[in-house]
Parts: C-alpha cells; structure tokens; sequence
C-alpha cells in the first residue's frame, strides 16, 4: 500500500500547470490590443493635457479721482455694456464746469468790446480819409493861388506882403496835408491792430470752449459704465474710499469671449493646423462632450514670453522640449458656456484623421 501511494504522488507532481501560462497569454493579448489600440488613436489624435480656458477679461480703471458715492453692482453678477456701475462724487468737477464757463462768458465779452473797437476806429480812419480829401483840395487851391502870385509880383502888380502871405499859406497847406495823411496811416494800423486783437481774443475764446469740453469730460468720467457684458469679479472698491486716477475698480469677465489655449509640444505642430476639430474633456465636469476648432497659433513659445526668458548662450545649455500655445475655439451651446470659467483646466485631442 505504501508503495502504490507513493507512485500515485510522483505522477501528480509530474502533470504540468496550465494555469500560469493561461493567465500570460491573456496578458500578452490584452497588452498587443492595449497597444495597436493606442497606435491607431495616436496615429488619427494629437493630444495634451496641458491646456486652459481662457476669455477677454477688462479691467474697470477709474478715469478721474474723487470718493466714491454710489455702488450699483455686487461681485460675481452679470452686467450688461454701458450700465451704471459706480458713481464718484461728482460736485468738485461740477464746480470746475461752472468755473470754465464762466472764464468762456468773460472771453466771449472781450470779443464784443474788440469788435465794437474795431467799428469804431473804422469810423475814425474814414474821417481821416476824408479830411487827407480836403487838405489835398487846399493843398491844390493854394498851389494855384501860389502859381499866380509868383507871376504877379516880378511885374510888380502885387506888393511883396501878399507874395509872403501866399507863400505862407502854400507852406500851411503842405504841412496840413502831410499831417491828414499821417494821421489817417495811423489810423489804418489801427484799425488793423484791433483786428489782430480781436483774433488773440478768439483764440482765447476757443481755448475756453476747449477748457469747457474738457471739463464737462472730467465730469462724465465721475459716472463709471461697464465696458463690456459680462460678469463682474475681483471687486476692490467701498462706498466712501478715496479712489484716485489710474486704479482698478474691479474687473468683468466677457461674454462670449472663451476659447482654450493648448501648450503642444513643438515636435506636435507638424501635425495641427488651422480648422481641424478638437475634442475637449474639462476636468471639472467629465460627463461634458465638448467640441472645439483649431483657430491660431502663438508666435513664439510660451518661454519667450515669461518674465525671464531662457538665455542658452550663458551657462550650460540643455535642450527642452519647447511648448508653443494654440488657441481652440469651443462650440458649444449657451448652457454649457455658462458653466466654464476662465483658468479651468482641460484635456484636448485634436483630431488630425478622421
């Protein structure tokens, strides 16, 4: 007995284990499918998971400084463009307004009176005219009687006194009409210096209209619109705070503004161009199918834009792999739009066969 059981145990151990090479082959099967499987998606896809949403984002700046006096808006609530967002104090540029009219009213009177100037040394130059007329009209009277007396008195028909007073006269004349015309030149240059006058005034005049349309500027800037649809965020603005020119309120994310910046390898670009169709997975909602379009691409890789840009002329120089940013289009429908934010993290595909 002993001896037949000792025989039975020796074919046991002797009979081969199927088991382990089953479970091999099955490996091996699922490794060859896992494998062709991702060779002839890779071959049709290029993929990153290096990737963003993006939108226009605009940041509301103060253009004038002054407390804040109205607050019209909560943080994180849709506004639409144009909308009265903050009101500054507006009475100090008010007061400015009034100042600036008063100085274009001021002005505008220093025109008048120019004018009225002007008109009235026109009188005075025709009156000089006239009277340069009459002195010539003298002048040519007395010339004549002049002529006659010198003939008169070499015959000696007329006595010496009245040759005298003659000459006289003619002397008188002269100076008469020499002085009418000087008088009338000067009131010419007059009459022209009032006109450049009344020009300078102008002048002043425009500088007051343009000293009125900036100030009334100054005071549209105290009413603070939204730029742009969207929804308001990072709000650093109370009411009461002094705010001063140049400082950002707070700022709006755009409506219908996102789009994905994908960081690809440059040694993917080769395969991507513009319009090809991209499959989007967003991380914070894996249950969304999202399709997207290829639209650009950047002009330089995402390191030449950091602040300090990599020198591989100082140092030791190891080659990476550079990464420049594509930007996708996403098509998708209003529900779907509402939900992404900017900064969000996504996976896409592009596919570069269909």
């Amino acid at each position: 007995m002993a001896k037949e059981h000792t025989t039975t145990e020796t074919q046991s151990a002797k009979k081969p284990n199927r088991v382990l090479p089953i479970i091999l082959g099955i490996i091996l099967l699922g490794g060859a499918f896992f494998g062709v499987k991702e060779y002839i998606y890779y071959g049709k896809h290029v993929d990153t998971d290096d990737a963003q949403i993006d939108g226009n984002i605009s940041p509301v700046v103060t253009r004038v400084g002054g407390y804040v006096d109205s607050i019209y808006f909560e943080e994180n609530t849709h506004v639409n463009k144009g909308q009265m967002l903050v009101k500054i104090d507006p009475r100090d540029y008010q007061v400015k307004l009034e100042q600036a009219k008063a100085a274009q009213v001021g002005a505008s009177a220093g025109v008048n009176v120019g004018e009225s100037q002007i008109y009235a040394n026109a009188a005075n130059s025709a009156v000089a005219k006239a009277n340069v007329a009459s002195a010539a009209a003298r002048l040519d009277k007395v010339e004549k009687d002049y002529q006659r007396y010198a003939n008169l008195i070499k015959d000696g028909s007329i006595t010496q006194q009245q040759f005298d007073q003659a000459k006289s006269d003619l002397e008188v004349a002269q100076a008469n009409y020499h002085a009418s015309q000087d008088q009338y030149k000067a009131a010419e240059e007059q009459v022209g210096t009032t006109r450049d006058e009344l020009k300078v005034t102008n002048t002043g005049v425009n500088q007051k209209q343009v000293d009125v349309d900036f100030a009334k500027l100054q005071l549209s800037y105290t009413d603070i619109e939204a730029p742009a649809s969207g929804i308001t965020s990072k709000k650093n603005v109370q009411l009461g705070q002094l705010v001063q020119a140049g400082q950002t309120l707070f700022s709006i994310v755009n409506d219908n503004s996102l789009f994905i910046t994908a960081n690809f390898k440059e040694t993917q670009l080769d395969k991507i161009h513009d319009g090809q169709k991209v499959d989007i997975d967003i991380d914070a909602y894996p249950e969304l199918k999202v399709q997207g379009t290829v639209y650009n691409f950047a002009p330089a890789t995402g390191a030449k834009f950091s602040l300090l840009p990599p020198d591989n002329a100082t140092g030791n120089y190891v080659k990476v792999v550079q990464r420049v940013p594509v930007k996708i289009k996403i098509n998708a429908g209003k529900d779907i739009m509402d939900k992404l934010r900017p900064g969000m993290s996504v996976s896409v595909s592009v596919i570069i066969k269909e």
